[in-house]
């Protein structure tokens, strides 16, 4: 699964995060023992197959279902623990040898394990339990849930982690696989889909139609999926490849008003499948490859043969701009990677998940970067990478590989740490090994488990056999297997270059020494060499001129630290250094900073110097975090007209010269990662330097965009546009777009403009999204969180929103699925305080931990709100002046 997050605002502060619970591994020891199952159930039954008779009709409030699960008994029993949540059985039974025994149905916890007390034992041996049920439809992404979009309903499916069970009666894990047959009984004429082609339908009575799948291959719960409704469709086959001689057939499914969107997912789909089937020499593991949109799917997820996604993910029209066709590329790269690495071959356990994502993160950028080399996807994983280290630093959290042992813990493990951090060691061990070895391990691993489940360990050993280096391994455990980030500190001595190891620490925070097995790539001028480094400290190699770049190629999970004369000639190559090396020494440099080692007057200069780079990411990363360095309040009120002469003088130039008209398509001809540099651009201009003249432009834009002229505007300053002429014009204009937004057919702008209206929001703005949030039945559920982070993130609407945010947590934390749980969680994150963490830590708590969805996001947003304050406390004179003198 892959979920959207959100930009880092300052280098030592705010990343948004997947849904992450936790409690302590000691404290679960310490609970005592609850009479039912926390994590895995107990070894009485083994499922072997299921057969699932589903009634599913969009336009009503429930639905209902048939379950019938083959099982194997291992010894008799009169009692024995499933998974159901919030499902209403109506009849549960059980046949063995030909006779039936009646079946006490109980819900035991809240997160969905269930007592079947049967009437008489059961013996060991074959049998199969039969449930008839109801339950109501959810309204996120969170089992099966339903929207209505254009008058008309729609259901999906959204399972993972542990939200089959409220679809059907189950066991809910992921060891579990066995094959589903599947029957759909809905509305004549509406499309319906899941994981199998579709076999037979049947006339059911004379409204209704059964829809008949094949049965599956081995699936666990979390993969089967369901979408049903009144879909808009494109079909198509993806030709021939050297590992497949069939075509795979393929189809888009979007909801009606998207039907003018499906051609580029259509044409674009084939292509990937055909550079994966490449990579693991395996035919796309499954008969056919749905596809399908749902417009509250932030992220998306790899249903075996039908996945789904956000809409603004899949479906692209003519005038999709860069950014959209890089998250198409990776989100799409990442999802069909599952098939195999996943699917295919499945984690026996939740523990093991963190390879499933890390894998399919370094997968989702590698092959979307072959897919299009021009869009520059490559680069987004150092990005998120380094974005994972501001997470993985706090003394708050987990390692990569970590044991699950309660059922409240499983979502944890969908975080920054394994999509960013376990993508970026992946491709740091790949980078190591050379990428044909480190492939054919992953082959072999595959060729071992076809359509089974495997361990960390077990790919582990694949690797090992195919590169024959245990140095490797030692080097990916270190990583996987401790918490924390490594940083190495690079020194000359007697005619050698030395290094050090030490772990990252914010200022004010101790953590415990640690030490890793690191493969360290370091570049000398144009010379590149690698090195595996497992001791604190000792020599490299003979010292020779030139810059050092200590992490070559952007690849290793570690920061560095160097001498002030080797900083001075790094940050001199900043024009010229490859996008992925600007990124990992403005990360480095960035965090000297936050450990209070770094002025900021060199942070200038460095984003001055890197500004010049043509790389899109690399020329505003310095931009971003300087910005972030004034949402945090390090920049005194009386500064912000230098601050903002500043931003000018560094990023107005560049734009000068680049050129800007709103227009959509103006700029078509240029190459897409310009296109994407000119975007960022305008947003620092406009917004950070607060050009008027620029901002004047956007507002005339957008006025004759709402006016009906889409012309005006270009897809890739919609949000910009709009933002500009909602802070500008206030409460009025804020209503008008919300209105707007909520009358739209157009995702796309829906989803911008609910993310942009809180622009500038005041009090008053604040007060009318309250009533808003909780009354308008046009409102999704993850529209509701993104306005409340909207107003969060304004210093005029926060403190009275936190407080709306606290009297109304638990109504919000009701239903919340994998992707809203930390959303919710970290909402009081926008603060950069010691005073505000603590006060948050003491009214929030008891309400976090009595929603029940674990506490691992809340301690995180807790540590980043304190450490963003000391790092205030310290530095904030020091930021203000660096402002006012810089020129």
């Amino acid at each position: 699964m892959r979920a959207l997050m959100l930009a880092l605002s300052l280098g030592v502060s705010a990343l948004a995060i997947l849904p992450a619970t936790a409690t302590t591994v000691a404290a679960q020891a310490a609970a005592p023992a609850a009479p039912y199952p926390q994590g895995k159930l107990p070894d009485t039954a083994k499922p072997t197959a299921y057969r699932l008779i589903l009634t599913i009709v969009p336009s009503k409030p429930r639905f209902s279902g048939h379950a019938e699960i083959d099982v194997q008994v291992k010894e008799q029993t009169s009692t024995l623990f499933i998974h159901g949540r919030d499902l209403k059985v109506a009849t549960a039974t059980v046949t063995q040898n030909g006779k039936t025994i009646k079946a006490k149905y109980t819900q035991v916890d809240p997160l969905g394990v269930v007592r079947l007390d049967f009437a008489k034992p059961v013996a060991a041996g074959a049998a199969t339990l039969n449930f008839d049920y109801d339950a109501a439809f959810g309204d996120t992404a969170a089992g099966l849930y339903r929207i209505q979009v254009d008058g008309k309903w729609y259901v999906w499916s959204q399972f993972q982690s542990i939200d089959a069970r409220a679809a059907f009666p189950s066991f809910d894990e992921p060891g579990f696989k066995t094959p589903f047959r599947v029957s759909v009984i809905t509305e004549d004429g509406l499309e319906v889909a899941s994981n199998a082609p579709e076999h037979m339908s049947q006339d059911e009575d004379s409204k209704l139609v059964r829809h008949q799948f094949y049965a599956t291959a081995p699936l666990p719960t979390y993969l089967l999926a369901f979408a049903v409704g009144p879909f808009a469709v494109a079909q198509g086959m993806v030709p021939p490849t050297p590992q497949r001689p069939t075509p795979l057939p393929i189809r888009i499914l979007a909801t009606q008003p998207n039907a003018g969107k499906l051609q580029y997912a259509l044409k674009e789909t084939g292509p990937i499948v055909a550079h994966l089937e490449a990579y693991f020499n395996q035919a796309f593991p499954y008969p056919k490859l749905d596809q399908a949109a749902s417009p509250v799917m932030p992220g998306a997820m790899e249903n075996a043969g039908l996945d789904i996604y956000g809409d603004n993910i899949l479906l692209l029209d003519e005038g999709a701009d860069t950014e959209q066709k890089r998250s198409f590329g990776m989100v799409v790269s990442h999802e069909l990677s599952h098939q195999w690495f996943g699917d295919y071959v499945t984690p026996a356990w939740w523990d093991d998940i963190w390879l499933n994502e890390s894998f399919a993160n370094w997968m989702g950028y590698r092959i979307g970067n072959a897919w299009r080399p021009e869009l520059n996807i490559g680069a987004g994983a150092n990005e998120e990478g380094f974005g994972a280290m501001h997470i993985d630093a706090l003394k708050v959290g987990r390692p990569i590989h970590q044991p699950i042992v309660n059922s409240a813990d499983i979502d944890q493990a969908f975080d920054g740490v394994t999509y960013g951090k376990g993508g970026q060691v992946v491709a740091m061990i790949a980078g190591y090994l050379g990428d044909d070895q480190f492939r054919d391990g992953v082959r072999l691993h595959m060729s071992r488990h076809p359509h089974g489940n495997a361990t960390s360990d077990e790919f582990f050993a694949a690797l090992a056999d195919s590169a024959q280096d245990p140095k490797v391994l030692e080097a990916m455990k270190s990583f996987t297997s401790q918490q924390g980030v490594p940083v190495l500190e690079f020194s000359h001595l007697n005619g050698y270059l030395r290094v050090k190891q030490s772990r990252f620490a914010p200022m004010g925070v101790e953590l415990a020494p640690q030490t890793w097995t690191i493969p360290l790539c370091l570049r000398r001028g144009a010379d590149e060499a690698c090195y595996m480094i497992d001791k604190v400290e000792g020599a490299l190699a003979a010292d020779v001129p030139g810059e050092i770049m200590p992490n070559a190629g952007g690849r290793g999970y570690y920061r560095f630290v160097l001498p002030a004369e080797d900083w001075d000639k790094l940050i001199a190559t900043g024009a010229t250094l490859s996008g992925v090396e600007g990124l990992a020494a403005n990360d480095s440099l960035w965090a000297q900073f936050a450990v209070g080692k770094l002025d900021t007057s060199k942070l200038i200069s460095a984003a001055r110097v890197m500004a010049a780079n043509p790389d899109s990411r690399v020329a505003v990363d310095g931009g971003g975090r300087l910005a972030g360095l004034r949402r945090n309040g390090l920049v005194a009120e009386d500064a912000t007209a230098d601050y903002r002469r500043v931003m000018a003088s560094i990023y107005g130039p560049r734009l000068t010269a680049l050129g800007f008209d709103p227009k959509a398509g103006a700029h078509a001809s240029d190459s897409p990662d310009t296109q994407s540099l000119r975007t960022n651009l305008v947003d620092l201009v406009a917004d950070d330097a607060h050009d008027e003249a620029l901002r004047a432009k956007l507002k005339a834009a957008a006025t004759a965009y709402l006016g009906g002229d889409k012309t005006a505007l270009d897809q890739s300053i919609l949000g910009l546009a709009l933002a500009v002429h909602v802070e500008d014009g206030g409460l009025a204009t804020a209503k008008a777009l919300y209105e707007t937004a909520m009358t739209s057919k157009d995702e796309l702008f829906r989803a911008t403009a609910t993310s942009v209206v809180t622009s500038g929001a005041t009090p008053e703005t604040a007060n009318w999204l309250f009533g808003v949030v909780l009354t308008d039945t046009r409102l999704r559920s993850t529209e509701r969180l993104r306005l409340l982070g909207g107003l969060m993130g304004q210093p005029k609407s926060r403190d009275m929103t936190f407080d709306w945010y606290v009297a109304n947590y638990e109504a919000l934390s009701k239903g919340v699925g994998i992707f809203s749980a930390s959303r919710l969680q970290t909402l009081g994150g926008g603060y950069c305080s010691v005073e505000r963490a603590a006060q948050i830590d003491s009214i929030m708590r008891p309400k976090v931990e009595a929603a029940g969805r674990g506490t691992l996001a809340f301690d995180r947003t807790i540590e980043r709100v304190r450490n963003c304050g000391v790092l205030k406390d310290a530095k904030a004179a020091e930021v203000t002046a660096a402002f006012k003198s810089a020129q």
